[in-house]
């Protein structure tokens, strides 16, 4: 049965043509990156379907964006005026090949760090704003981007500006060591003098906000909101399960699990942020 069962491929040739005008047939080439799979549901979604807010049309997760894709979606056109460019790392640590991740990751990305600071308007309110880019080193917390958030605060501090600040990391950046944990507790002075002053300081809490941004500055707004489903906590689930000797709710470090039990303000969907941005600020005493 296994004679009959083959199947061979074969080209049929005109005899009347000659062997020049045989091509071999082309299979067709589809575009990279022309579907994405929801991480949440699990659909496949033609990339345009997502739209400009990068929303699964079936579950709404909120997939992951740019920092430049946030200015679009967030901000008066034309309004952003960035600030505290220019600023390196020393490699406190001499991590091996540091700076040449560090390098190609700029030119991938655009950006100068995991963090873009600078002042913009939204909706008429002038604001000092700070986005988070988890595709820079997951928006690891270095000592640059330590330097970047608390020289936003003070300059936020000086003009009397409300801060609204977008997180999203993967933590404490592990090539610079202790350095990096230090800035937890620089930013968090700089947010402490910023609030004296009587100002307004809001979180936005992105996928995924985790480790030391979680345990200082990401946690320190005055109002704190979330995108839906986003993940959020300190320590990953597996060290907790180990640690406590149980297993946790299948919703344990979402955003929906968090504001059940008082640890964020609201959850805000990715398409209604700007005008809720914008209210809050305007109740809080904007600056226009």
């Amino acid at each position: 049965m296994a004679l009959f069962s083959r199947k061979e491929k074969y080209i049929r040739i005109n005899p009347n043509r000659s062997a020049r005008e045989v091509r071999p047939q082309v299979k067709p080439e589809v575009p990279d990156e022309l579907f994405s799979k929801c991480p949440a549901c699990k659909q496949t979604i033609y990339q345009k379907d997502l739209g400009l807010e990068k929303t699964c049309p079936s579950c709404q997760y909120n997939f992951r964006i740019t920092a430049h894709d946030r200015l679009t979606l967030t901000v008066d056109e034309g309004s952003f005026e960035e600030l505290f460019t220019g600023i390196e790392t020393k490699n406190p640590l001499d991590f091996p090949h540091y700076i040449e991740k560090l390098q190609a990751t700029r030119e991938k990305t655009g950006l100068d760090e995991a963090v873009m600071t600078g002042t913009a308007m939204i909706e008429g309110q002038r604001v000092a704003l700070g986005i988070m880019d988890s595709h820079f080193i997951m928006a690891s917390m270095g000592t640059v981007v330590g330097e970047k958030i608390t020289r936003l605060f003070e300059h936020a501090t000086q003009e009397r500006l409300p801060v609204v600040l977008f997180t999203a990391s993967g933590g404490a950046r592990m090539q610079e060591g202790i350095m990096s944990l230090m800035q937890m507790a620089k930013i968090s002075a700089a947010v402490k003098r910023h609030s004296n002053a009587g100002l307004f300081y809001l979180t936005i809490l992105t996928d995924p906000t985790t480790g030391g941004v979680t345990a200082s500055f990401a946690m320190e707004g005055d109002i704190i909101l979330a995108e839906p489903q986003t993940l959020i906590g300190f320590a990953g689930r597996r060290v907790i399960e180990s640690t406590v000797r149980e297993t946790l709710p299948d919703d344990f470090q979402k955003a929906e699990f968090l504001l059940e039990h008082g640890f964020v303000d609201a959850i805000v969907k990715r398409q209604h942020l700007r005008e809720t941005i914008s209210r809050l600020i305007s109740l809080h005493g904007g600056v226009r």
